[in-house]
């Protein structure tokens, strides 16, 4: 008597004896979460590089530089005048001041230090709105180029305000006429006023409403439990 044979396994259930056993691990989540648009993983806030801050920091010097020029147009234009006086004692030409209590000197100098104030305050939010980051070289770049444009600015008006001779002048419109003086700069720290104030304005918009930095020590879910 034999004993019954066992059916073989259907042929779907069968594998070859030398395959050894596989398996794939199921990719783990990430903690950190999908990157930023534009960003990699290791690091999602970091800006547009040094190369870019640094083309950026030269436009805003450069620009700030030639914007000068509209203010030495600007301080030449709305600047007080000095008045003058020309005289003839022992056959000689000689000038003295109309006024001698006058303001118009100080009110040079306050002109130029409140529409360099104007510049630095534009500059710094022309600068803001378009780079809301900020960085080192567009600081740098602001102060620079408010410190070229003053300087530019009070060149230019000296240029183009009244002549600087002040003896052919009195000659040329006759004895005891009016004529003003040459523009002068008489505090030379207003040369500062633009670059003080753009780097101030600058730094407070950023402090204010710019971008904020991740917390590195934030917990990565702080409400419930991780999604699976």
């Amino acid at each position: 008597m034999t004993a019954p044979l066992t059916p073989p396994p259907p042929p779907h259930e069968q594998r070859p004896p030398s395959a050894p056993d596989t398996w794939q691990a199921a990719p783990a989540p990430s903690v950190l979460g999908p990157a930023p648009h534009g960003a990699t993983a290791l690091y999602p806030h970091d800006g547009p590089g040094m190369g870019t801050e640094l083309r950026e920091a030269a436009v805003i010097t450069v620009v700030s530089a030639v914007a000068g020029a509209l203010l030495g147009l600007l301080w030449a234009w709305l600047a007080p005048r000095v008045p003058l006086v020309g005289a003839v004692v022992d056959k000689n030409w000689v000038v003295y001041l109309k006024d001698t209590e006058g303001e118009q000197a100080i009110g040079g100098d306050g002109t130029f230090v409140l529409l360099a104030l104007g510049f630095g305050l534009v500059a710094a939010l022309v600068v803001f709105l378009v780079r809301r980051r900020g960085g080192v070289p567009l600081v740098v770049g602001l102060a620079l180029g408010g410190l070229l444009g003053s300087l530019l600015a009070w060149r230019l008006g000296i240029l183009l305000g009244p002549s600087k001779d002040v003896l052919a002048h009195a000659k040329a419109v006759g004895k005891g006429v009016t004529f003003p003086a040459p523009l002068k700069l008489g505090a030379k720290g207003a040369l500062l006023a633009w670059p003080v104030a753009a780097l101030v304005v600058h730094l407070g918009l950023t402090a204010l409403f710019g971008p904020r930095d991740p917390d590195p020590y934030a917990k990565p879910y702080e409400h419930g439990a991780p999604p699976a």
